[in-house]
């Protein structure tokens, strides 16, 4: 590189980009909660110098040598930037801002750099070259599967298939081109990622699982509500989710119960929100590589905004936690609660310490033939010895794995609102009256999951289905598996939608209430989550010929009796949902009462 200006450019780039690197590197070790703004925000900062100097000087930069994986590594660089924002934020602008520099490094093909047809090809450009080649395409498969990870969280369904196809097109170009080269990692995300979707499949056609005003707030019962604001309310401004089995269903560190509960905790975007993005081409590409990049702009996220909607609470989500791990974070983010705040800890974890015999025993629904109960009686974990604890650990068993609720009372101290979802939820009961402070609601899982006998009964807590999508959990439930008439479903929603108005005007007219749940009802996201309780309950109840509650979820405080399952008013709707998908025959509401 000759001396001059272009190699004055080029050298200023390469010193900005080693120290925006260091910041990045900085930020992306800090862990997503408990502060570190400042670490996001000092990246940021360094990349937006960046990213103004590739823009001015473009043609002085690639005269000097600059490629265009370097442009994508600086723009990849933005967009992991805006999505850990998201994680610790909750902010969806930044989820935004994510995917539109995502979707504007694919389309330009800032890291389809040409890779060799062949080993000889390959030895004809030379060691070197290859090395980079594949340096680059390893790049490549890793923005495309961070990419994935935010098309599907903005439900983006047309880019999901797209990257799909596109992940396993280059994956196998890879083997070809790199013939030497190991490329079973990537097979194996291909694996998780087909069986992630498939188990899903909540981004196609169905609704959103955020908190939309125009189907999840019934304003009938607002006034009804209104009058808990006379006393203590609470707010859900922190929550912490965790999901922990071994062989779950996930993609990349996102497990499936927790892809499903952390959007159910979020704002559905309102239509002055919501942006054009582009659809990708059908080779990835848009026709004017060498144009400039300018139009990515680094300010996106920040002039985005919907006022018309509340913050989203944070959410810590914790990818397989050790125990010692798990109760560090809760300290963490306890120590920053508000006087008005509740922090909501969701867990999903096995009860069992051999993790294989509870997927055995879980998916064991298929080969039973009881008239509608999948699973036997029997306590599901006799043989282990101990059911009083959930179980944090990929192999083997022990006491540091393990979780009790004795773990968590401490915690107690600031308001709770814990859901578990595990086969030893029950033992959670434990923490009920014996709170250092202030008193717990508790939503529990059934002991044991429920299916019709000989349909697959899917992947993912069941309870947590019903928790944040009720529609499709239903529909799993009763053993539908072929397509429902659109009308027919559409009907379904409207008549779910009127059922859980209907629950939610006795619960806040109820004279017998319990004070822990009148001081979370005001908040929508708590709100809906109870509602969709008595609907689980209910729906199991009747779903079964006989009482027994090892099929039912619990909850603590016990809720009013109006809202039991033997009553009319919530018997009622689900009586007409079985019959409206012609699966009444399914259930037992005749010998329930």
């Amino acid at each position: 590189m000759a001396d001059g200006e272009p190699s004055g450019a080029y050298r200023e780039f390469k010193a900005l980009v080693e120290a925006a690197d260091r910041k990045f590197a900085r930020a992306r070790d800090l862990p997503l909660y408990g502060g570190g703004d400042h670490h996001s925000r000092k990246a940021f900062k360094a990349y937006t110098r960046l990213w103004r100097l590739q823009q001015d000087r473009r043609r002085d930069l690639v005269a000097a040598g600059l490629r265009r994986w370097e442009i994508g590594e600086v723009a990849s660089r933005i967009g992991q930037l805006y999505y850990a924002r998201y994680l610790r934020t909750a902010e969806p602008r930044s989820l935004v801002g994510a995917y539109v520099f995502y979707e504007a490094i694919y389309s330009r093909g800032y890291f389809a750099a040409p890779a060799p047809a062949n080993a000889s090809a390959s030895a004809a450009a030379g060691g070197g070259a290859k090395h980079q080649g594949l340096l680059i395409r390893y790049k490549e498969l890793r923005f495309i599967a961070r990419f994935l990870v935010v098309a599907m969280l903005m439900r983006r369904a047309e880019a999901v298939d797209h990257l799909v196809a596109r992940l396993r097109s280059l994956v196998q170009e890879s083997k070809s081109a790199y013939p030497k080269t190991n490329f079973k990692e990537w097979k194996q995300v291909l694996q998780e990622l087909d069986r992630f979707l498939k188990a899903d499949g909540a981004y196609k056609g169905s609704r959103s699982l955020r908190y939309d005003n125009l189907f999840d707030s019934y304003a009938s019962n607002l006034a009804s509500i209104a009058r808990f604001h006379s006393k203590r309310v609470l707010k859900l401004k922190e929550a912490v989710l965790t999901s922990y089995h071994r062989n779950e269903v996930k993609f990349t560190e996102l497990t499936l119960d927790t892809f499903r509960m952390l959007q159910s905790l979020e704002w559905e975007p309102t239509g002055s929100y919501q942006i054009a993005v582009k659809e990708l081409t059908e080779n990835g590409t848009m026709s004017d590589q060498s144009g400039p990049s300018g139009l990515i702009d680094i300010h996106l996220s920040t002039e985005i905004s919907d006022g018309n909607l509340p913050s989203n609470p944070q959410r810590a989500i914790i990818y397989h936690p050790t125990v010692s791990h798990l109760i560090a974070v809760l300290a963490t983010i306890c120590e920053e609660l508000s006087q008005d705040s509740i922090l909501l800890i969701y867990i999903s974890a096995s009860g069992l310490a051999d993790q294989n015999a509870y997927h055995k025993y879980a998916s064991s629904s298929s080969s039973r033939l009881r008239p509608a109960s999948a699973f036997s009686i029997n306590k599901p974990n006799s043989h282990t010895g101990s059911d009083d604890h959930v179980w944090l650990g990929p192999r083997g068993n022990g006491g540091p794995n393990n979780l009790y609720p004795e773990d968590l009372i401490p915690f107690t101290r600031y308001p709770l609102f814990l859901v578990i979802d595990s086969e030893n939820s029950h033992a959670f009961k434990a923490i009920h009256n014996a709170e250092k402070g202030e008193p717990a609601a508790l939503l529990l899982s059934p002991r044991i999951a429920s299916a019709m006998p000989g349909i697959e009964s899917g992947n993912g807590g069941q309870f947590t289905y019903f928790l944040t999508a009720p529609m499709q959990a239903f529909c799993q439930l009763a053993g539908i598996t072929s397509d429902i008439d659109s009308d027919t479903y559409a009907n379904a929603e409207n008549i779910l939608f009127s059922a859980l108005e209907q629950y939610e005007e006795i619960l806040s007219t109820s004279v017998g209430l319990n004070i822990v749940w009148g001081q979370i009802l005001p908040d929508p996201f708590l709100r809906r989550l109870i509602l969709r309780f008595i609907f689980c309950r209910a729906v199991l109840f009747y779903f079964h010929p006989e009482e027994n509650g090892e099929h039912l979820p619990t909850c603590l405080p016990s809720l009013p009796e109006s809202v039991s399952p033997n009553a009319k008013a919530i018997k009622t709707p689900v009586l007409l949902l079985a019959e409206n998908l012609v699966v009444s025959n399914r259930f037992h509401f005749g010998n329930r009462t």
